[in-house]
């Protein structure tokens, strides 16, 4: 779960996202957790849809990988993991930082997508 996690969603993050995480400055962390607990999470919820101002695409080269935009140049990628919690979402975070982390947008050893192994 994210820190101080959040009960509308299960949040995890893969260690390559963490170690991403600890290269952002104190304020840029402090920005990511608030756009994901005040706008991600909420759009997680059935029949919502993301808002425009994330900017949730997929990544083309990382089929099932999701990217989100929480700053000018600050994007992460993330993919739908098995549920954990039932009636919850189950969102695996691979990796974290500038628009540069799309040219690798997964974690190294996971896999997410249609016909492939899920992560999570």
């Amino acid at each position: 779960m994210l820190p101080g996690g959040d009960h509308r969603a299960h949040l995890r993050a893969l260690p390559r996202f963490t170690a991403d995480l600890q290269h952002l400055t104190p304020a840029q962390r402090r920005r990511f957790r608030r756009v994901v607990l005040d706008a991600f999470v909420p759009d997680l919820r059935p029949g919502r849809q993301f808002r425009p101002g994330l900017r949730i695409k997929g990544v083309r080269c990382a089929p099932g990988v999701y990217e989100l935009t929480w700053a000018p140049d600050g994007r992460a990628t993330w993919s739908y993991g098995r549920a954990v919690v039932a009636g919850l979402p189950h969102v695996v975070w691979h990796r974290i930082g500038t628009h540069s982390i799309l040219d690798r947008p997964l974690a190294e050893g996971h896999l997410a997508g249609r016909g492939r192994r899920l992560v999570g």
